[in-house]
């Protein structure tokens, strides 16, 4: 079976767990492919609610390639996003969406098939391709250069998961004894190997402007642990968030990070995490957020869903404003002194 191939519950394998993990990959992390229905995640949100103040949001569903299924994985401070979506051959591609210039297919490394990851202010994009040998590698694109192969860390694949705004690549690669490491990468001083949490593998998903990089790692006792990482404080183990395992998939400049926990898409920060389901206004009946890969600087956030059809869908989330806390209390002061005012009078 051809492990790109695009229908849809192979292509929740694909876009699941970032949409860029090798079958082998998959298996290690002993990932169970959940149902296609549309209804999979309701046992998960049981009784959660929407907390008061919670930031709310409008849908925007990106459509495709021409093929019938797309995930958006970032998205940058200008509001263009990036993704891979089914093409009308099948084949899956690599794609940059602007509200203005719709979706537009980045193309491979020679090969057939190609993912964007990661998004930057400047416009330079991440992701991975496969090349003309059929061995896919993590790239760089920009709309002046094309893409570029970023190698590996001495085995056959890698793949670029993040960049932040000085350029830094964040990704995972095939060592030369075969292990998959968490890698960063620099023009100047090329791949980096980050480590593990005492286990075989990792992942890294995401970086920030200040190089604080996130991701998943396995553990010594083989759970799999979202980290944070930075050159000073090494890999930092931020246990889990539903359950045994938990993922980060992106952080922004504000070190709001985004993911997936229990089945469900998430936004965490100051402590607090968010099911993304309860706080999205007009989400169409059926269709069901499972999982954010991004987060900008204006709270914008990007992942994928599944619609009534149990098609996968790319989402935008765009944040809707609401009054301060502090207007807020000054409202109900107004409030209470009108009142007041009233009563006097009668």
């Amino acid at each position: 079976m051809n492990p790109w191939a695009f229908s849809p519950n192979v292509f929740l394998v694909l876009i699941t767990m970032k949409g860029i993990f090798t079958m082998k990959y998959l298996l290690m992390k002993k990932i169970a492919v959940a149902s296609a229905s549309a209804g999979w995640l309701l046992g998960a949100l049981a009784g959660m609610g929407t907390a008061a103040g919670a930031t709310t949001y409008n849908f925007t569903d990106l459509g495709t390639l021409g093929g019938s299924v797309s995930g958006a994985t970032g998205i940058n401070s200008s509001g263009e996003v990036v993704g891979v979506a089914a093409t009308a051959s099948g084949s899956g591609h690599a794609f940059t969406y602007t509200t203005t210039g719709g979706m537009v297919d980045l193309g491979t490394l020679g090969g057939e098939y190609s993912v964007a990851n990661g998004i930057n202010s400047s416009g330079e994009v991440v992701g991975k391709a496969d090349t003309a040998s059929g061995a896919y590698h993590a790239f760089t694109y920009t709309t002046t250069g094309g893409m570029v192969d970023l190698g590996t860390l001495g085995g056959d694949s890698s793949i670029a998961t993040g960049i932040n705004s000085s350029g830094e690549v964040v990704g995972e690669a095939d060592t030369a004894s075969g292990l998959l490491h968490a890698f960063t990468y620099t023009t100047t001083g090329g791949m980096a190997e980050l480590g593990t949490l005492g286990g075989s593998s990792s992942v890294a998903t995401g970086i920030n402007s200040s190089g604080e990089v996130v991701g998943e790692a396995n553990t010594a006792s083989g759970l799999l642990h979202a980290f944070t990482y930075t050159t000073t404080g090494g890999m930092v183990d931020l246990g889990t968030l539903s359950g045994s395992n938990s993922e980060a998939n992106g952080i922004n400049d504000l070190g709001v990070v985004v993911g997936y926990a229990g089945n469900y898409a998430f936004v965490y920060s100051n402590g607090t995490l968010t099911n993304l389901n309860t706080v999205t206004v007009n989400l169409p009946v059926g269709f069901s957020l499972t999982s954010a890969y991004a987060i900008n600087l204006s709270g914008y956030i990007v992942g994928y869903g599944t619609n009534a059809a149990g098609l996968r869908h790319a989402f935008l989330l765009t944040p809707i404003a609401t009054p301060e806390p502090t207007s807020l209390a000054m409202l109900a002061v107004g409030g209470v002194a009108l009142l007041i005012r009233r009563r006097k009078t009668v």
